[in-house]
C-alpha cells in the first residue's frame, strides 16, 4: 500500500495517538501504533489494553488497504524533525517494510503484522446510552475537577472524575476526602442519564487530545465509553465501585459569606505557605469584617511569616486553618476577580466559590479545616 501525507498532519495525529501508550507495556506489541490505509482514510490506533485512540487522516494518492503495526516512539520522534511538507509512505505488503521520503530525504522501518494487535474489546453490558455535547463543556468540567482527584491507591474509586449526567445537565466531581470539586453545566441537555467515573490517564487524554474539537458524540455502557470526534474516536474504560454521596457532605449551615480578591489572597497565600511546616502544610487564618490577617510558622526552623489582606466579612471574627497547599490550588482553579467563601466555624469545611460564573454553570468547592492550636 502507498499514500501520500502532509508531515505535520502525520505527526499531530501520531502524537495525539501516543498519549495513550504506556513507557512500559506487559505486551511489547503495545509499543506500537497500528498504521491502517482503506481507501483514502489512514488510521492510527494506539493502546494501552485498558483504553483505545485512533486517529483519522484523509491521504492523497492512495493504493492498496491493509494494516500493519510500527514502533511509536521512533515513528514520533522522526515526525517531529520533518520539515512540513508532504511525504510519501510506501508499504511492502509482503516483507511489511516501510519507506518514508520526502524531497530531500528517505527512511526504511519494518513493521509487524497488524492482525498481532490486540483488538480492543468493547463492553456491551446494561442498555449503552449516548448524547452529544460541545467539546469545550466537557474539557472545562475536567479542568475544574481534575486537581482534586486522589492519588490514594486504597481509594481507588476516588482516582478519576464523576460524570454525573442528568437529562437537563452535566455534573463533574473530584474529591480526595480533604478537598472537594462539584461543578455542574446546563448548557447541555443530554436528554438521558447516567454516571461513571473516568479515570486520571483518560481525562488528561480527553483534555489533550479533543481540545481543537468542536463536538463529541458520547456513547456509554456500564463500563467504558466510546467518545467520537470528526477526527478522533477514544475507547475509555470506567473505574468500578460506588462513589460517595458528594451532596452529602456539602454543609447547609454556612451563614458567614466572606468575599476578598481572589489574586490578592492567593499571592499572599503562597508567599506566607513558604513558612508552614513541612508535614503539616497549615496556614491560619483570622478573618474580621475588613481583613484577613494569615500567619504561618514553623517552630523547628525557627522561622514565621504574617500578612494581611482585605476582604468584607458578615461575622465578628473567625480563626481558621487550612492546608496552603490546598487552598493555593482551589484558588488558581477558580476564574475571576472575587471570590465567595461561606464558613460556619473553626470545625466546618469552607465553601469556594467564584463571585460571577458563565450562565447556566456553578462551580463549588470544599475545603476541610485543620486544626488551629494558638494563632
Amino acid at each position: 500500500m502507498k499514500f501520500n501525507v502532509s508531515s505535520k498532519a502525520f505527526y499531530n495525529a501520531a502524537a495525539a495517538v501516543s498519549k495513550v501508550i504506556n513507557s512500559k507495556n506487559a505486551l511489547a506489541i503495545l509499543d506500537n501504533f497500528l498504521l491502517t490505509l482503506d481507501g483514502d482514510t489512514f488510521t492510527i490506533t494506539g493502546s494501552d489494553q485498558e483504553n483505545a485512540l485512533t486517529a483519522r487522516l484523509e491521504v492523497a494518492g492512495a493504493k492498496g488497504s491493509g494494516s500493519l503495526c510500527l514502533g511509536a516512539r521512533r515513528l514520533v520522534e522522526l515526525l517531529k524533525e520533518l520539515p512540513d511538507q508532504g511525504v510519501e509512505v510506501d508499504v511492502n505488503e509482503d516483507t511489511l517494510e516501510v519507506q518514508l521520503s520526502y524531497s530531500s530525504g528517505h527512511y526504511s522501518f519494518v513493521g509487524l503484522p497488524g492482525d498481532q494487535y490486540p483488538a480492543f474489546s468493547t463492553d456491551r453490558s446494561g442498555d449503552p446510552i449516548s448524547f452529544s455535547v460541545a467539546t469545550e463543556q466537557i474539557i472545562t468540567g475536567l479542568d475544574n475537577t481534575m486537581f482534586a482527584v486522589s492519588t490514594d491507591e486504597y481509594r481507588q474509586i476516588m482516582q478519576g472524575v464523576l460524570l454525573d449526567i442528568a437529562p437537563d445537565s452535566i455534573t463533574f466531581v473530584a474529591t480526595d476526602t480533604r478537598k472537594l470539586v462539584r461543578y455542574t453545566d446546563r448548557r447541555t441537555a443530554p436528554g438521558v442519564t447516567g454516571s461513571c467515573v473516568i479515570p486520571s490517564k483518560p481525562s488528561t487524554i480527553i483534555k489533550n487530545v479533543f481540545a481543537k474539537e468542536e463536538t463529541l458524540d458520547i456513547t456509554m455502557t456500564t463500563r467504558s465509553a466510546v467518545i467520537e470526534s470528526a477526527n478522533f474516536t477514544f475507547q475509555c474504560t470506567f473505574l468500578n465501585g460506588n462513589y460517595p454521596d458528594y451532596n452529602r457532605v456539602m454543609p447547609r449551615n454556612n451563614s458567614l459569606v466572606l468575599t476578598v480578591d481572589r489574586l490578592a489572597l492567593l499571592n499572599a497565600v503562597r508567599r506566607v505557605g513558604i513558612f508552614v511546616e513541612v508535614e503539616g502544610g497549615l496556614e491560619k487564618f483570622r478573618i474580621t469584617p475588613e481583613a484577613i490577617l494569615l500567619k504561618a510558622n514553623d517552630n523547628n526552623l525557627c522561622t514565621s511569616a504574617r500578612e494581611q489582606v482585605p476582604c468584607s466579612f458578615s461575622g465578628s471574627e473567625l480563626t481558621i486553618g487550612f492546608s496552603a497547599s490546598f487552598l493555593t490550588e482551589i484558588l488558581t482553579t477558580l476564574k475571576g476577580s472575587d471570590v465567595v467563601v461561606n464558613l460556619g466555624d473553626a470545625g466546618r469545611p469552607g465553601v469556594f466559590r467564584p463571585a460571577e460564573e458563565p450562565e447556566h454553570t456553578e462551580l463549588l468547592m470544599l475545603l476541610m479545616p485543620m486544626t488551629v492550636g494558638e494563632f
